[in-house]
């Protein structure tokens, strides 16, 4: 009985030391697993330090800050059934930055804090940001070393030399193990004649491999590890609900989907967004099921007094409707119906009319037919 007791103790005292890396990061963050209601969108970037004016050569970088540019975006979609959705933002993606101007996407940190960086990424996507982690330049390599490496594809020789930068990349082609260092040069690389769009893969391959390292259960002992490296190199906004809904998702059985913003090269090195598919790609991949106001709605007065159609789509914009279009059917006297995808949910925003199986306006999501029950005002 004492040896069992003694046995157990050891076990106990084993796991605690395991687990004791990620108890910072649970004082800061611990929280219960949840099934979240809906998707919880992250922001994740990777922030490139700062080298102050220095008389001494090679410069020294500043104590990290996180107000530096941002080399890698990604917008992070984490749904309650596991399923996550990855947008990769090209770091010189041209946008409208939110109080400051026309410029590359990578500037708004520097200019404006983690917020301006936000409001750029909800400008240029529509999607809702829920929370924001900036990751320093050490947390691939920590991350890299707690998880044990990553195995992965170099697709071509990679050599580059920066002294001044300490960086020093010396990576044959084909299929490897790498550690933090070799990891943090393989994402770092630039000189493949694809710029900003190489970098992008990369960074993909990267994320493939390091998911797949975490979902193998013989690695789920470094997990404490790994938490501690990135509570230790991250600046993040998250709350303990937003943690608790990432946690209930990852039980759930990681399923990760990657995508780029599609575009075009610019002048002057930029990457210009093409809108029109990046909207499609947002609703196909990104569109919060259990919100109707990112929807494209069709709104048609069948036998509603004059203006109601318009009224009704100032009042669904007011609500937060993205795409409220009217369009135009012969007339016939008929109640309200409303007919498409989520028809359920866009019914209690209008307010009247019932739902019903018929053919839409072609290129909406949702018809509404607006007929002799419309009120008046």
């Amino acid at each position: 009985m004492r040896r069992a007791v003694l046995l157990v103790l050891v076990i106990l005292a084993g796991l605690v030391a395991l687990a004791a890396p990620a108890f910072p990061a649970l004082t800061r963050y611990g929280a219960l697993p949840h099934k979240a209601d809906g998707p919880v969108n992250i922001l994740l970037a990777g922030v490139t330090p700062n080298y102050p004016a220095s008389p001494v050569w090679p410069y020294p970088a500043a104590p990290e800050d996180y107000t530096g540019l941002t080399d890698t975006i990604v917008l992070a979609q984490f749904r309650p059934d596991g399923t996550v959705n990855l947008l990769s933002i090209p770091r010189d993606t041209w946008v409208n930055i939110p109080g400051w101007g026309f410029g590359k996407i990578n500037g708004a940190n520097p200019h404006g804090g983690p917020q301006m960086l936000v409001n750029a990424v909800e400008g240029l996507t529509g999607v809702p940001v829920d929370g924001y982690a900036l990751l320093s330049l050490h947390a691939v390599r920590s991350l890299t070393d707690a998880a044990g490496g990553v195995t992965l594809d170099v697709p071509k020789r990679m050599k580059y030399d920066d002294n001044a930068g300490h960086l020093h990349i010396d990576l044959q082609p084909g299929r490897q193990h790498l550690n933090g260092q070799q990891a943090e040069g393989f994402l770092r690389f630039r000189h493949d004649g694809l710029g900003d769009i190489g970098r992008v893969a990369r960074q993909q391959t990267y994320l493939t491999a390091l998911v797949g390292q975490i979902k193998n259960p013989l690695n789920w002992w470094r997990l404490p590890g790994m938490v501690s490296a990135l509570n230790q190199n991250t600046k993040s906004d998250l709350t303990r609900e937003e943690v608790g809904a990432l946690l209930g998702a990852a039980l759930s059985g990681l399923r990760v989907n990657m995508h780029t913003v599609p575009g075009n090269f610019g002048g002057g090195g930029t990457w210009i967004p093409d809108r029109v598919a990046l909207q499609a790609l947002m609703r196909e991949h990104f569109r919060d099921p259990n919100d109707p106001r990112t929807l494209t709605v069709a709104v048609v007065n069948k036998a509603a007094p004059d203006g109601s159609a318009r009224r009704l789509k100032a009042r669904l914009e007011e609500l937060g409707y993205q795409d409220v279009r009217i369009a135009y059917e012969t007339r016939s006297d008929a109640p309200t119906t409303i007919t498409g995808t989520d028809a359920a949910a866009v019914l209690r925003d209008v307010g009247h009319g019932q739902v019903a199986q018929m053919d839409g306006v072609p290129g909406a999501d949702v018809t509404v037919r607006l007929g002799n029950d419309t009120p008046a005002n």
